[in-house]
């Protein structure tokens, strides 16, 4: 395990509760210390509120309220990354978690290994974004300043409402501004997987991302596509 990862506060989401078990046993064989479960959304919801963990577990068929709206609920407060679980294995399934807020998806039965690697992956980025804006506090473009620091984007002062991906897929066009990124490095980066399958996904994300942004997003202004290459980012850029 790295070592600046095992104090990561996690919480574990599920109403089965031998998977929850189970799921604590595979992370504290990797020396995570800070597990936390809860068995409904509402509880969900409220223990996020409470201890603000670095990293959510959370499946999609819950009790009182599905994961998908548990996810919704939380994004009115928090950006923590959350990894969804589900017995479902549908595209269409994975958009709509991608869509709702999620980070991240993975199918049941899943592998304890690849479960791990993909906490990994998420910490690893998060990580890696915390750097970069040590860098560099905020960039700006037209209307807008990304402020690294704070891990927000503003609109003349006003909050804009980004998912997590949406925000690491922004930090990662605007780092390489003027440059055209293919789907490929974009997956390998934001979602650190391999690109098969991410094709509807990229696509997804950089239309909700250009809705958010563009003044008309059919003729973007700052997130061009590249046809056949890719995506590039393009403004007169301020660092501060």
């Amino acid at each position: 395990m790295n070592k600046d990862f095992w104090l990561n506060k996690i919480l574990l989401v599920d109403d089965d509760t031998s998977i929850l078990n189970m799921l604590e046993v595979i992370l504290k064989k990797e020396n995570f210390k800070n597990i936390y479960k809860a068995s409904s959304g509402f509880e969900a919801i409220r223990i996020s509120k409470d201890i603000e963990p670095d990293i959510i577990v959370l499946d999609i068929m819950l009790p009182d309220i599905d994961g998908y709206e548990v996810c919704r609920k939380i994004r009115d407060f928090s950006m923590v990354p959350i990894l969804f679980l589900s017995a479902k294995g549908e595209e269409t399934d994975k958009l709509i978690s991608f869509a709702m807020g999620g980070d991240d998806y993975i199918t049941k039965p899943f592998s304890p290994k690849e479960l791990i690697a993909r906490i990994y992956a998420i910490l690893k980025r998060i990580s890696y974004y915390e750097k970069i804006k040590n860098k560099k506090n905020n960039y700006i473009f037209g209307e807008y300043k990304l402020d690294f620091e704070k891990k927000e984007l503003y609109k003349n002062s006003c909050l804009v409402d980004l998912t997590l991906k949406e925000y690491l897929l922004l930090c990662f066009i605007i780092q390489n501004a003027g440059i055209t990124v293919s789907k490929e490095q974009i997956v390998e980066s934001v979602w650190g997987e391999e690109y098969d399958g991410f094709d509807n996904t990229v696509m997804v994300h950089i239309r909700h991302l250009r809705e958010k942004i563009e003044k008309e997003p059919s003729k973007p202004q700052y997130i061009k596509t590249i046809k056949g290459r890719g995506y590039r980012f393009e403004n007169n850029n301020i660092m501060e």
